[in-house]
């Protein structure tokens, strides 16, 4: 997901209640082991503590004994509103989040926010934030990042695409895109422009706050075309119940990072290496595993990682 100035990718949302209602479809992500009600299997309990790491915990964060996570929960599968009660923060990035709090031997509290307005809190507000953002030098610039997952942007049309869209022909086209997202910015803006630069009509970019309000719009028939980070796209088609298909192929894949205050070198450092051992321990790739990402899955973890 992706955030203004330039880009911060990110990874898609719990459908709308509406939408569900008309594709009467369950949560559970394809090709995962996430049940029926949209809820994680995968159990952060199950994450050993690792003393050496835990005792490096900032003293603030150990004294209050629970690492606060910023989060916009309108992602699936990366981050949404799930579980029994339909409210509780899941997805891969939550239980990412939820296992770094165990393994530093932290209860992890996983709040929703407005994706364009975590960055700024973080470290008065949030330890964390972890909102599936693609790492970017102009990001970097104001947060650190540890690097966790790799995502691309794909693009989805209706099922047989009726409309004829085609990549190669956007301009005056109604596009819908999460607001904030490197899919508005730079990629459409950028298209658009050189729509105007050719004598064209400029897209008509859609852009809502809500990525799962983008997928109901596509859904009924109000857009051409919509473009979002890749595990996002493929969510969609298969919680749509196949209303849905994929157009074209994923470029631009990036890294996605944990959000972490600028100033707070050490601790990001403390976080990197606890990404590590649950690559190492096998709980990361079980948490992909659970919400059908693992194709997403990086090697190894870095610190603002160069190339980004």
């Amino acid at each position: 997901m992706t955030f203004t100035p330039k880009s911060v990718t990110r990874t898609a949302a719990l459908f709308a209640v509406s939408l569900l209602a008309l594709t009467a479809c369950t949560n559970a992500s394809a090709g995962g082991a996430a049940d029926a009600s949209g809820s994680s299997t995968f159990d952060p309990a199950a994450v050993a503590k690792d003393e050496a790491l835990a005792s490096q915990v900032p003293a603030a964060i150990k004294a209050r004994g629970t690492l606060l996570v910023g989060s916009d929960t309108t992602y699936p599968p990366a981050e949404f509103l799930g579980g029994q009660d339909g409210h509780t923060p899941t997805g891969y990035g939550a239980d990412l989040a939820r296992a770094i709090g165990a393994k530093l031997g932290l209860k992890t509290e996983i709040q929703s926010a407005d994706f364009s307005g975590i960055l700024s809190s973080l470290g008065p507000k949030y330890d964390l934030g972890v909102s599936s953002y693609t790492i970017t030098k102009e990001r970097m610039q104001a947060v650190n990042f540890v690097s966790y997952f790799n995502a691309g942007t794909a693009w989805a049309v209706k099922k047989g695409n009726p409309k004829g869209f085609s990549l190669e022909d956007v301009c005056g086209k109604s596009i819908g895109v999460q607001t904030a997202t490197i899919q508005e910015d730079p990629d459409l803006k950028d298209r658009s422009a050189k729509c105007v630069a050719a004598g064209k009509s400029p897209i008509n970019v859609v852009s809502l706050k809500d990525q799962s309000d983008v997928t109901t719009r596509l859904v009924n028939g109000g857009l051409d075309a919509m473009a979002a980070d890749s595990p996002i796209i493929g969510y969609a088609i298969q919680q749509t119940g196949g209303q849905l298909e994929k157009l074209g192929s994923t470029y631009d894949s990036a890294p996605e990072g944990i959000a972490i205050a600028k100033t707070d070198t050490s601790w990001a450092a403390l976080v990197q290496k606890a990404v590590s051992e649950l690559m190492a321990d096998g709980s990361y790739k079980k948490i992909l595993d659970t919400w059908g990402t693992a194709d997403g899955a990086i090697s190894s973890s870095q610190v603002n990682p160069a190339g980004a």
